[in-house]
């Protein structure tokens, strides 16, 4: 299982890569894993600004649908499309061309609540 160390993660298992105000989403390496087989990505909140925690938009895969969390508070300034014909982009790289969203970050400070790689990995291997 794949945690990289420079990313924070939440406890619904979405990754966040901060660049300045702006957050890079999409979800982990262990949920991409325990979803299987991603068939369709909907993402219908561009543009909107969203409160942390605030489902964002739905993976669906083979055998389940679940919904999408904001990592952060903030605008959804970009979705990535590639997703609508290649949501198995999700599964080969979750954390490059597998991502999600972008996120102009609305408070800053919300970050520090974001788990770091050790703390997600103690998550998700119990």
């Amino acid at each position: 299982m794949n945690i990289p160390e420079a990313l924070r993660y939440t406890k619904d298992h979405e990754w966040v890569k901060v660049e300045g105000n702006i957050a890079l989403v999409g979800i982990t390496d262990f949920a991409q894993g325990e979803l299987g087989d991603i068939v369709y990505v909907e993402i219908e909140t561009q543009d909107e600004t969203l409160a942390s925690e605030a489902v964002f938009g739905t993976v669906e895969a083979v055998k389940t649908v679940s919904d999408l969390f904001m990592p952060l508070s903030g605008k959804i300034i970009e979705v990535n499309q590639a997703l609508e014909q290649n949501p198995e982009q999700v599964n080969d790289d979750p954390y490059g061309e597998g991502w999600m969203i972008k996120i102009e970050v609305s408070d800053s400070s919300e970050i520090d609540s974001l788990l770091d790689a050790k703390a997600y990995s103690a998550l998700v291997t119990g």
